[in-house]
């Protein structure tokens, strides 16, 4: 009995702390306030996703914080946005949107999915790294969707602000940094996403320190993360690794300009690793703890009636 009470016990404790960090955060800290206008750095800028009804625009305004849009710059992101920008489909619908407030040089980027629940495959830590290679820094990136997506657009809809914002981004880096985000969501459903960002993080670091001149220098530092990391890929996989980094060379991207910001997603990533017990078999952890709480309470319920 005290075994049973013990277990229940701990279900709730786990049901709730499963339940808290599952619902959406509304006006986390990483959600600009728009009611206060930077004078320096101009008014945030709201860019909306194309497909959106008009119920589902004021959804997302709440979702993004935007309590007075009078004091954002509204824009609509669409189908020959992402034509413009990455030379994707223009037919292509979209929803997921983006609130981009600038911060002062070296403040860094913080990136805030206030609708984690809606957001299936791009991670926070994920925009964070391609938005990087675009060349996006100090700003506070807010995305949110109203329905279930995977997230991929909400990329073409920052670029969209900066360019609104007379920051002109490059193109190839725009298109290398979705590429980077196809990739890193493809190889994160395989090997999970903590771990797979880790691994983009950890070579992009490399090459900031070792400045790789051949496409054989790119290679080494992958396969070397690979292996600090356990992680075995395919050879087509390996190979489409390889060929983005290589690309990432030839850009002449130069990571060590922000090497404090991979750094700090370093971090977080480790931290968010260690509290799931990912190198533990965190998962497994769980399945055989269900399996032996409803187990228990079978046992119970037998001697109690047996």
């Amino acid at each position: 009995m005290k075994k049973v009470m013990q277990l229940s016990l701990v279900a709730v404790l786990a049901f709730l702390m499963i339940a808290g960090s599952a619902m959406p955060a509304f006006a986390s800290d990483g959600s600009a306030d728009t009611d206060v206008i930077n004078e320096k750095l101009g008014v945030p800028i709201v860019v909306y996703g194309g497909s959106l009804t008009a119920a589902q625009k004021e959804e997302v305004r709440q979702q993004l914080n935007v309590s007075d849009p009078a004091n954002t710059k509204e824009f609509t992101v669409t189908g020959q946005d992402i034509q413009k920008y990455i030379s994707g489909d223009p037919n292509s619908r979209m929803f997921s949107s983006a609130k981009i407030t600038r911060q002062d040089k070296g403040k860094g980027m913080t990136i805030n999915i206030t609708t984690p629940d809606k957001i299936t495959e791009v991670t926070k830590e994920m925009y964070a790294n391609a938005l990087l290679t675009a060349g996006v820094e100090d700003a506070n990136v807010d995305v949110a969707s109203p329905v279930k997506v995977t997230g991929h657009s909400a990329l073409t809809g920052i670029y969209k602000a900066y360019d609104a914002a007379g920051a002109n981004l490059d193109k190839d880096r725009m298109q290398l940094a979705n590429e980077e985000l196809d990739v890193t969501t493809e190889l994160a459903k395989k090997e999970g996403d903590e771990k797979v960002t880790q691994l983009m993080t950890d070579i992009k670091k490399e090459i900031a320190d070792k400045k790789p001149a051949t496409r054989e220098d790119v290679e080494q530092i992958v396969n070397d993360k690979l292996n600090n990391l356990q992680i075995s890929l395919s050879d087509k996989d390996r190979q489409l690794l390889i060929d983005l980094f290589d690309k990432m060379v030839d850009l002449n991207i130069d990571f060590s300009k922000v090497k404090d910001q991979l750094n700090d997603l370093t971090n977080t990533l480790k931290d968010k690793m260690n509290e799931l017990g990912l190198d533990q078999g965190f998962w497994d952890k769980v399945i055989e703890f269900v399996k032996s709480f409803f187990q228990a309470i079978v046992d119970f319920f037998k001697g109690l009636f047996g």
